[in-house]
């Protein structure tokens, strides 16, 4: 596509490498061996990382384990606890620029996207503070004169989060705050390509007066350090984000031990457009579901599923749009789109847009690596796809990159009936002028969020998770704080009115 617009590597100078430790117990320690970075977007070591191994995990969770047992943290009142997740707030936004800098090298999205994330971040820690002053049970009296019951929650216990490459301290964000404002401590195990901005939180943590072992860090590979956390018998909780295939390992591995087991998974998330609808705002929201992260986004809009009146007009629109979208330096404010996080998930981008194309769909935009000037081809073209049937694997498989497969339907029915024909249940949109085909859409289709005349739109108050095989369990919200408390009964008899079950002689 030779009128698409590409921002070649600017003059920005690149900042000196960072070196991640793990940090455990209150202290910075460094690995046995250590791993290196390279930017998917400007090819050079950004980072380098410690690699644990077991007796890293081992020695994490122990600490973890000890700081709840001794009720450091989880025995603190709650306006204590919200103290110090305000205090992270402030200080997570005091930091943006040099946050916001390592995570797009280390990811390859766009600086403004990144500054946008980790400043967002903020208002999450925030919203987990005021809820760490609302938790509450329910007490019943009327179960008799002499007898009371209540009804307490409590923090799970110790917690294992493992957060993935794409959103690594948006993710960990919609976790780690809302565990730690329930009472709970914490193993934290970010992606071994974006380290970095978890580490930086941890040294936030200590400025904001954390307890030593309340929340520990260690950096690695999933074998062994995230499989350790899953199995290990003194973790309570698991809550994963990442791929549908390894959070089904999780599950299997968890259920060894029986730990709560929280997923937030894959989608194939669907957009169906009406021909009443704003056609213009919808195909700006599609372009925007599209390329959002490279489209490395587990809500990306990655089919739509279009009225047969309007299918030819909409995509001609959608592609039209999509010349004007910015891909590019990542470091320059004006690039909308960055880069493929590795070389070899860019192929597996590519491998599937061209089985769509042997299995028969026409490929009527981009399809391929693309080259900036300056920074190599570890980036992919903005592509479109269509005559896709329900059938074909483009139609029904997560893509994760700036692929958007192109369905049509007749009726509502026939709509609804495409978007639950999937594996996945994450989010699903509606485009239409008519509250009465939005809402019966809603009522309908198989997803944790429906986006109505928007797409994307998200806020701490609004709990998120999906259905299906696309996870269990909710994050933000104060369904997100739920997770991680545990359900207590306590009852108690308060007067001596009841005759003693054995009878005694005489």
């Amino acid at each position: 596509m030779t009128e698409m617009t590409l921002i070649p590597r600017s003059r920005t100078a690149l900042p000196d490498v960072r070196i991640n430790r793990h940090w455990i117990d209150g202290v910075w320690l460094d690995g046995d061996a250590q791993s290196d970075r390279i930017s998917p977007s400007h090819r050079v070591v950004v980072s380098r990382s410690a690699l644990g191994g077991e007796a890293d995990d081992v020695a994490a969770i122990t600490a973890a384990r000890r700081a709840f047992d001794d009720g450091r943290w989880s025995r603190l009142p709650a306006k204590a606890r919200a103290a110090v997740l305000l205090k992270v707030a402030d200080l997570i936004e005091a930091n943006v620029e040099p946050m916001a800098l390592i995570e797009t090298l280390e990811s390859g999205k766009p600086i403004t996207q990144a500054r946008g994330e980790v400043a967002g971040a903020a208002d999450l820690w925030r919203y987990a503070a005021a809820l760490a002053r609302t938790i509450e049970g329910d007490s019943f009296n009327g179960l008799g004169p002499d007898m009371l019951a209540t009804v307490l929650k409590e923090p799970i216990g110790v917690v294992s989060i493992i957060t993935p490459w794409n959103f690594p301290f948006w993710i960990l964000s919609q976790k780690l705050p809302f565990a730690l404002a329930a009472g709970c401590t914490c193993v934290v195990k970010p992606s071994e390509m974006t380290p970095s901005t978890t580490a930086m939180l941890g040294e936030i943590l200590i400025e904001a007066g954390l307890p030593a072992g309340v929340v520990n860090i260690v950096l690695g590979h999933g074998q062994p350090v995230g499989a350790m956390m899953t199995a290990h018998r003194d973790v309570d909780m698991v809550t994963f984000t990442g791929s549908t295939a390894v959070g089904k390992l999780i599950s299997r591995t968890a259920s060894d031990t029986l730990k709560k087991v929280a997923l937030e998974l894959g989608g194939k998330n669907p957009q169906v457009i009406f021909p009443d609808a704003d056609l213009d705002s919808a195909a700006d929201a599609v372009v925007f579901g599209t390329y959002f992260n490279v489209g490395q986004c587990c809500n990306a809009g990655s089919r739509i599923i279009l009225h047969e009146d309007i299918a030819e007009a909409f995509t001609a629109k959608v592609v039209e749009l999509s010349a004007h979208v910015t891909f590019g330096d990542p470091m320059d404010p004006a690039t909308q789109v960055g880069a493929i996080v590795t070389p070899d998930h860019g192929a597996k981008i590519d491998a599937c847009v061209q089985a769509a194309r042997a299995a028969g769909a026409r490929v009527v935009l981009g399809g391929g690596p693309l080259t900036v000037p300056g920074l190599g081809a570890q980036f992919y073209r903005p592509t479109i796809v269509t005559g896709v049937t329900p059938d074909m694997a483009i139609a029904r498989d997560e893509v994760f990159g700036p692929v958007l497969s192109v369905l049509t339907f007749r009726t509502l029915d026939e709509a609804v009936a495409l978007c639950n024909d999937a594996d996945y249940g994450l989010s699903a949109g509606v485009w239409s002028e008519n509250i009465h085909t939005c809402l019966a859409f809603a009522r309908q289709v198989q997803a944790g969020t429906v986006w109505t005349n928007t797409w994307m739109d998200g806020f701490p108050e609004v709990t998120f998770g999906g259905m299906k095989q696309s996870g269990q369990g909710r994050e933000i919200g104060r369904n997100g704080l739920e997770e991680f408390l545990e359900i207590k009964s306590v009852v108690m008899r308060i007067g001596r009115t009841r005759g003693n079950w054995v009878r005694q002689p005489g």
